[in-house]
């Protein structure tokens, strides 16, 4: 054990010191006709707008097969009269929808409706939305956005958000329920194809099977929030892309139980080690160590744009003071990975996974 641990500091060592900042990972090139990105993830700036649907039903579809149902997208176009968009939309995921009065919605366009808007050439949108019509529950959603964003700053195999001023309205009733913050997250399809990849369906996928750089940010990144809710073989809040010269790569999402976002609603699994979603667990595959020590170079290189997320025009919709524990919380996780002994005591507890 104390060899292994001596290599880890030599080799860690080495890298914290000897190596530059490691930029974030590049698509590999395409010969294909370049990927056109919607005009919905072209920007930052927050949207406003309503979505008109039978939010009671969605609500009561607790369990099966979720049905779409008819709805209306509506919302002010600048210098034009307000745009409405017919589309569908359905409850998703699972425990969130039985147990949240809102559950995450599924928002598919119809391509003639959608086309000349700032949805055009978005055929389904995940819309993240607050589980209880509460400010608490609100910060939760907008904690996770900011992950996104951070998880953007180090690859772009991730998956693009949009944050939102939405007012719902049940269709059913006519009656405004809520207006609260929300954020569409690009379509899997979408994703893949602006890193020139396609999903990759390989449920039980092995460390060797995955490009080493991305399997160590992956599980770097899941450390940083203090993920554990998540498996790469299993494909939960895991997706695979693969690309062109066969290079697969994990791209995670779905990170609201995480330590980060701390939801009172979050609960480790009760095989795991530990009692708190705070508590920190490293979860990635072994990889090869200059892997590692590249992925805590690409890390240490991007902290300053990481906290200055939290205080940008976005991050000031976050409570302050969620905001300040959040940093805090990353900033441990700083200190371990600039720390070359407690990197080695990390790493050695990586999934041996061949």
């Amino acid at each position: 054990m104390k060899r292994a641990i001596g290599y880890w500091l030599l080799v860690l060592g080495y890298g914290l010191t000897a190596v530059a900042a490691a930029g974030a990972q590049t698509p590999a090139d395409s010969a294909q006709k370049p990927y056109e990105l919607p005009k919905l993830f072209s920007s930052d700036s927050v949207i406003h707008f309503t979505l008109s649907t039978n939010l009671r039903a969605i609500a009561r579809a607790k369990a099966g097969a979720a049905r779409y149902h008819a709805g209306r997208l509506s919302y002010a176009d600048t210098g034009a009269a307000p745009i409405a968009i017919p589309l569908r939309v359905r409850a998703r995921g699972h425990w969130r929808r039985a147990n949240c009065e809102m559950p995450p919605l599924l928002l598919n366009f119809w391509t003639d409706s959608s086309r000349k808007t700032l949805f055009a050439r978005v055929d389904r949108g995940r819309l993240v939305v607050h589980c209880r019509n509460a400010d608490g529950y609100e910060q939760y959603v907008l904690q996770e956005f900011q992950l996104y964003r951070v998880y953007n700053l180090l690859t772009p195999f991730s998956h693009r958000a949009r944050l939102a001023r939405v007012t719902y309205v049940d269709s059913a009733s006519g009656r405004q329920t809520a207006t609260r913050f929300g954020f569409i997250l690009e379509d899997d399809d979408d994703m893949a194809a602006r890193n020139g990849a396609r999903q990759a369906e390989l449920k039980g996928a092995k460390s060797g099977d995955l490009d080493p750089f991305t399997d160590a940010l992956v599980g770097l990144f899941q450390y940083m929030i203090g993920g554990t809710d998540w498996s790469v073989a299993g494909l939960h809040n895991i997706q695979l892309v693969t690309q062109q010269d066969g290079a697969v790569r994990a791209v995670a999402y779905d990170f609201d139980w995480s330590g980060a976002v701390n939801a009172s609603y979050a609960k480790p699994d009760y095989r795991l080690p530990i009692q708190s979603v705070r508590q920190r667990l490293f979860r990635g595959y072994c990889v090869p160590p200059e892997e590692f020590t590249r992925a805590i170079a690409l890390f240490n290189e991007k902290k300053p744009a990481i906290y200055a997320l939290y205080s940008d025009d976005l991050g000031r919709r976050m409570n302050p003071d969620v905001a300040r524990r959040t940093l805090e919380y990353f900033e441990d996780f700083y200190e371990t990975i600039s720390d070359s002994r407690r990197a080695a005591e990390l790493l050695r507890d990586c999934k041996q996974v061949q």
